[in-house]
């Protein structure tokens, strides 16, 4: 019976997670603090920091789940991953921010023309918004630390929304200073810097929350990063067996990015070249970037193609194996000729209808002058009786044993082995001779030998002989 394990959550979540939870601490903390001061002072400024860290409370938390959630793997359902959270728990905290910030706009106004609450400033309540404004601080810089070291947006924005409050809640303390010495020396004038300072923290929020929400938007709609495009064509483009960059397609999900390439190579390289040139691709744009890449390959004639290479890839396409190439010039035409081998089963209507469209292709890439001459075979699909390749193998043996008669420097021949290879007859033996012998007499002789046996046995189209001195037989 199987088990469940439950992985561990790795060194980057868990220091993203950790980050998160500090930072709803902290606003916990700011909220109570705020909310206190508050109640204590009746100050529109000291409200609208309440209800800002309020809402930074309640982005933290969002912040917390998201960055749970982040983290996930892709599963059947979310085949991308679940990094796109984070960019949603940025735009739900953007849209937060905005609503705070038409609020306090709105009572602000409401305090300047058309009430004047009564406010009661303290110097210990500007102590505590400095000793707030200090907890903001500190907390901006772990949560940037954490975004920076591991890319994550709703940590950024977490960072963004601490780093804004340490000015915003500078304002407040600005505006309850002001309000507190104006009450001190009896000038009520200065008690109009509370709401001023209150429409001062509004400023803040909407700006910070329009860089937020432009990011955020961004990320949502697959914005591709100003010149990642162009990074990532540039290192395709210099990427060995890469002809040209097509197509570069880019989107985000939390900190990793989906690259979708296509590329052309060139059409007559192997399947295997063609795989290593993606993979060279895929280790290129992953230094420029943390991605997932889907390459697609394109194949194009190169400039300059050699004729030759054109016509292979003319029959590859067309699925006809071809060989024997051969191109000169004749009576001031070029003459081209080649092998064409088709199923052996076709009838000889079938093969030459499939030579003609093969011809006439290669009459569109040349000169129309161009005299073309192909040589029909069959294709050899069928393997050769084992029998049949055993009585050859002893007949072609016993022929060049008979031979040392005329050949001195042979001794004998064994290891015989005869097979058929695409419809062709193909011979391999070992041959024994005196180990005194120049290598070149050897090759002389061997080269002769071969002649010999393809001549007793025409049906032969290759023997390979591998010589070896006698003295080590």
């Amino acid at each position: 019976m199987g088990s469940l394990v439950v992985h561990p959550p790795s060194n980057a979540t868990h220091e993203k997670r950790m980050a998160a939870l500090g930072s709803v601490a902290s606003a916990v903390v700011l909220v109570l603090l705020k909310a206190f001061l508050a109640w204590m002072t009746g100050s529109l400024g000291i409200l609208s920091e309440a209800l800002h860290s309020m809402l930074d409370l309640i982005a933290a938390v969002i912040t917390y789940l998201s960055v749970r959630v982040a983290d996930k793997p892709a599963d059947a359902d979310h085949l991308y991953g679940h990094g796109k959270v984070e960019s949603f728990s940025a735009f739900v905290e953007t849209g937060l921010l905005l609503l705070t910030a038409l609020y306090i706009i709105w009572e602000a106004f409401q305090r300047l023309l058309f009430r004047k609450p009564e406010i009661h400033p303290s110097v210990s309540a500007i102590v505590i918004l400095l000793l707030a404004m200090c907890i903001d601080l500190v907390r901006a810089r772990a949560l940037g630390r954490v975004a920076r070291k591991h890319p994550s947006e709703a940590l950024e924005a977490d960072a963004l929304h601490f780093s804004t409050d340490v000015w915003s809640t500078l304002t407040v303390i600005l505006g309850i200073t002001g309000a507190w010495l104006g009450l001190k020396f009896g000038l009520p004038s200065l008690r109009a810097l509370d709401p001023i300072a209150a429409l001062g923290v509004a400023a803040v929020i909407i700006w910070v929350g329009s860089r937020l929400g432009r990011r955020t938007i961004d990320a949502l709609l697959d914005v591709a990063p100003i010149g990642l495009r162009e990074r990532i064509v540039n290192a395709v483009d210099e990427t060995e067996g890469v002809l040209q960059t097509e197509r570069v397609r880019v989107r985000r999900a939390g900190q990793r990015y989906f690259v979708d390439v296509t590329i052309s190579v060139p059409r007559t390289a192997s399947l295997e070249q063609a795989h290593a040139a993606t993979e060279a691709v895929e280790r290129n744009i992953g230094r420029i970037i943390p991605s997932d890449v889907v390459v697609h390959v394109e194949p194009r004639a190169q400039s300059g193609e050699h004729l030759f290479d054109t016509i292979r890839a003319i029959a590859q396409r067309r699925g006809l194996p071809v060989h024997e190439l051969s191109a000169h010039q004749y009576d001031g035409r070029l003459f081209v000729e080649l092998h064409l081998e088709v199923d052996e089963h076709a009838s000889l209507k079938e093969a030459h209808w499939r030579a003609t469209e093969l011809e006439e292709e290669i009459h569109r890439v040349t000169e129309p002058e161009t005299l073309v001459n192909i040589h029909i075979e069959p294709l050899g699909k069928e393997i050769g009786g084992a029998e049949k390749m055993r009585e050859l193998s002893r007949a072609v043996q016993e022929f060049l044993n008979s031979l040392p008669a005329e050949y001195e420097e042979l001794l004998n021949c064994h290891d015989v082995h005869v097979r058929s290879v695409e419809h062709r007859i193909l011979v391999s033996c070992h041959c024994a001779m005196h180990g005194s012998l120049p290598l070149t007499v050897v090759h002389d002789l061997t080269a002769t030998l071969e002649d010999r046996v393809k001549g007793r046995f025409p049906q032969i189209y290759r023997v390979t002989i591998h010589p070896e001195p006698a003295e080590e037989t």
